[in-house]
């Protein structure tokens, strides 16, 4: 539940602080007195769109932050990012805040960590659900009606539901796929001719990664052999020496200075290391002389060799003209090719339809369980809301909720149609077209109080939910809200005193003489002010002896009904 709401430089607000409590509580106050701006700062809080004409004028920025008392759940989403809670009695406190600057600018804060807007929402969607006047309009719209009556239909319902989405959400994009592939099939079928043949040009020559420069090497050290030999050679000869040589090789050499040094190494021990080291490089010649013996062998000119790497160098040339520039562009070519053509074989097609198919099947099934899941509860959600229109003073309306079947869609395979029958002897019409302003009103508040059982959030607030109603029917909607307020948080903004009379707390929002509110227009009233507020409701005279005597028969009456 919401506590708290602390607002600063919003709109016609200075500061004010916003109590809340337990139960039904309702804000009252004359016209323009600053009540949207308190719905506004909820709003914000909830992650709306900060504008920056909420700003008051002159100020740099408005800042607005929430107090609430949240359940293990909220409390680890919250946690997860990053925000910091308070221990409390009543459970976890965790502080929304928002800031909007003057220059358009806004920051939201969950916990005093900064988030992004959206993330303020996903945890406020979880605290508070505002219905205002845009919500009557909304009832009409068949869409909303699918969404109440899903609701009501229960978690069950619902998880069906998501599985559903997800199985139509494969189904038509393969289902795309097949349409694209079947309207392109002759384009594919000169494409994959193509295809196949540049596949049979690269898999004649099936180059791998990186011949191209393996094989200009061989074909540099082939074509230089004669070179080549005569260089390794000489250095083989230097250092074991040659037939016809008179030069004394680099082995000879340095065994005649490791000879020397071992017999210095007799008179004097710190020559060892020398000679040690001699008789290491002396292994490290011999070993290179064998190599470089070896690499000569394997220079032998071999015209045969050249001429077949240059073909293959030249079959390869040909292939990155065509299908390169580069070796890696032609074998990417030659696998994304390869992958085209499977995709396009017949096989795929006969696959892919099949595919398709089933998928449609399985859609068509889970579309009818929804369908029935959906008739069965429409009938009792009908049934219970219209139960509650006549304890608002709707004695004779009925609703029916229709549920036709069609062709499967992103939220099944229904129209669902609200039909409002208002009084006896009346037909059924969509509430788009046969529902009066007070008579949404009223149905959007049945509904509430039915789904209240199970509703999903803890804090219900209703913005002119008694629009267009008044009298014995206003004295029915402040009961039906005092009810809903025994399973929930409610908050009311209202012009109606009957409405008012049935708050747990009260509280009046006025404006200062300057046109600003300050934390002192926002008040608590109760006893004698509390009446007050009531007989201004009432009559707008104050002082009033009979707006007086019929406020406290209003506060009499919602004491013996609570």
């Amino acid at each position: 539940m919401i506590r708290e709401l602390r607002l600063r430089s919003l709109g016609v607000i200075n500061e004010a602080c916003v109590p809340f409590a337990p139960g039904l509580t309702v804000l009252t106050g004359e016209t323009g007195a600053g009540k949207t701006m308190v719905l506004t700062g909820l709003g914000l809080v909830m992650g709306a769109k900060g504008d920056a004409g909420v700003v008051r004028t002159g100020e740099a920025r408005a800042d607005v932050d929430a107090e609430f008392v949240v359940d293990d759940e909220t409390s680890q989403l919250a946690q997860e990012l990053g925000a910091d809670l308070d221990a409390d009695p009543d459970g976890q406190v965790l502080l929304l805040g928002r800031s909007v600057a003057a220059e358009g600018r806004s920051r939201a804060f969950v916990g005093g960590r900064g988030v992004p807007a959206a993330s303020l929402a996903d945890i406020a969607e979880r605290l508070i659900a505002v219905h205002g006047q845009s919500d009557q309009i909304l009832l009409r719209d068949a869409r909303r009606q699918r969404e109440l009556l899903d609701r009501y239909a229960g978690p069950d319902h619902g998880i069906a539901l998501e599985t559903y989405r997800d199985s139509f959400q494969k189904w038509r994009t393969l289902d795309r796929e097949l349409a694209e592939t079947i309207r392109r099939r002759d384009e594919l079928t000169r494409e994959v001719a193509l295809l196949r043949h540049g596949i049979a040009d690269i898999a004649a020559v099936s180059p791998v990664e990186d011949e191209d420069i393996l094989l200009k090497e061989q074909a540099s050290v082939l074509a230089n052999a004669s070179e080549l030999l005569i260089d390794v050679m000489a250095a083989h000869d230097l250092l074991v020496g040659g037939e016809d040589s008179d030069v004394a090789s680099a082995l000879t050499i340095v065994g005649q200075a490791q000879r020397l040094l071992e017999r210095a190494s007799v008179l004097d021990a710190r020559v060892v290391e020398y000679r040690d080291s001699l008789l290491t490089t002396t292994e490290a010649l011999t070993s290179l002389a064998m190599e470089l013996g070896g690499h000569a062998r394997d220079l032998e000119a071999d015209p045969s060799r050249l001429a077949a790497i240059e073909d293959r160098r030249q079959a390869i040339s040909a292939l990155k003209r065509t299908y390169g520039p580069t070796l890696a562009d032609v074998l990417h070519w030659w696998q994304d090719a390869q992958g085209r053509v499977d995709s396009a074989d017949p096989d795929r097609m006969d696959a892919l339809q099949s595919e398709v198919a089933q998928l449609r099947a399985g859609v068509e099934s889970q579309a009818a369980a929804i369908t029935s899941s959906r008739q069965v509860a429409a009938e009792a959600f009908a049934r219970a809301v219209a139960e509650e229109l006549h304890a608002l003073a709707m004695a004779d309306a009925d609703l029916r909720i229709e549920v036709a079947a069609g062709e499967p869609g992103p939220d099944g395979a229904d129209a669902i149609t609200f039909l409002l029958r208002p009084h006896a002897g009346s037909d059924f019409r969509p509430l788009g077209r046969g529902a009066s302003g007070g008579e949404l009103s009223r149905i959007m508040l049945a509904i509430e109080v039915v789904l209240a059982d199970g509703h999903s959030v803890p804090t219900f607030v209703f913005d002119e939910v008694d629009s267009g109603v008044g009298g014995k029917v206003a004295v029915e909607v402040g009961r039906r809200l005092a009810r809903l307020s025994r399973q929930a948080q409610v908050i009311v903004v209202t012009h109606l005193p009957q409405v008012a009379a049935f708050a747990d707390q009260h509280v009046v929002v006025t404006k200062g003489t300057g046109g600003a509110i300050t934390a002192t227009s926002v008040q608590v009233v109760d006893g004698d002010d509390r009446v007050r507020e009531l007989v201004r409701m009432l009559s707008g005279l104050e002082g009033s002896e009979s707006g007086a005597t019929h406020a406290a028969e209003l506060l009499a009456l919602a004491r013996q009904e609570r």
